[in-house]
């Protein structure tokens, strides 16, 4: 019989030979150097994807905090991995995420050439655009108020009048995981006029607006009912900025995104029914970086 000392001798030397065979797999630094990205709250976080032979592995997830800052810059990645991949993609994932697939929310993507990668929101593989023919006509007014005049001033809608009417907006059609939203900032505060995907349809609210009159189909509101804590309605968008934003969806953010391509600030004495044009605001918002490996 085989003394115990002599199995422990040998269940060792099992052991250390069944290590040396399978090695740690060598690993190499992945590099972030993005600006203009924005806290994303407890909900939902950044990752990012490196494509090999036309699939997704993961590269790391981080925040951002108040201040644009990553929490993370530097990720350790299978050197194998890193070496072979194609192009980078970041997306926004849910914080508590089951799914080990990327989400549709593809903010910025780019190829590598070489040992790093431009990343771009207009990538193929982000959203697509840079939003940088975008364009915007409004007109400040009540459709819904049942024909009043005397409250032009709180409504704002995307629209051109001076046809039958017409869209107001010019916008590229985005991806799955993304969607138009106007809103308005009213003494400091940006309310929502509702989400949208085509500028000659109506978007996906109403709960300002009254019912006294039918809304045109077009993405706007009436700042008539119902106002938000702090604020009083019927609104005077007399001074106030309107602005056109590209938001993730889903989203669990009372403000507008970063992505911000139309902003128009409005006059201290507007004339209601008339079209004003907005400003393309997309080259000071759109978030840019670059990765290397």
């Amino acid at each position: 019989m085989k003394s115990k000392h002599l199995l422990y001798t040998l269940g060792l030397s099992s052991l250390v030979f069944a290590t040396s065979c399978n090695p740690e797999p060598d690993t190499a630094t992945l590099e972030l150097n993005i600006n203009g990205l924005e806290d994303l709250g407890s909900d939902y976080v950044y990752e990012g994807w490196l494509m090999v032979d036309g699939s997704p592995i993961t590269a790391g997830i981080f925040s951002v905090d108040a201040n644009g800052t990553l929490s993370e810059t530097m990720f350790e990645i299978d050197a194998d991995d890193l070496a072979a991949a194609t192009a980078y993609v970041l997306t926004i994932e849910p914080a508590a995420d089951s799914d080990p697939a990327p989400s549709d929310v593809h903010i910025l993507a780019g190829d590598f050439s070489g040992t790093s990668a431009s990343i771009t929101v207009n990538h193929g593989a982000a959203i697509g655009s840079d939003f940088a023919d975008a364009m915007g006509t409004y007109i400040l007014a009540t459709p819904t108020d049942g024909g009043s005049m005397t409250n032009e001033l709180a409504g704002v809608w995307w629209l051109d009048p001076t046809g039958a009417p017409d869209p107001g907006l010019d916008l590229p059609t985005l991806p799955a995981g993304w969607e138009y939203e106007g809103w308005a900032v009213v003494n400091g505060t940006p309310v929502s006029t509702g989400r949208f995907t085509s500028v000659s349809g109506a978007d996906d609210f109403s709960g300002y607006s009254s019912t006294a009159a039918m809304a045109p189909a077009f993405p706007g509101e009436d700042l008539l009912e119902n106002a938000p804590a702090g604020l009083m309605f019927p609104a005077d968008l007399s001074g106030a900025t309107v602005v056109i934003s590209v938001e993730p969806s889903p989203d669990n953010s009372e403000a507008p995104f970063t992505l911000k391509p139309l902003v128009s600030m409005i006059g201290d004495m507007p004339a209601d029914h008339t079209p004003f044009t907005m400003d393309n605001n997309a080259s000071a918002t759109n978030p840019t970086g670059s990765v290397s490996r």
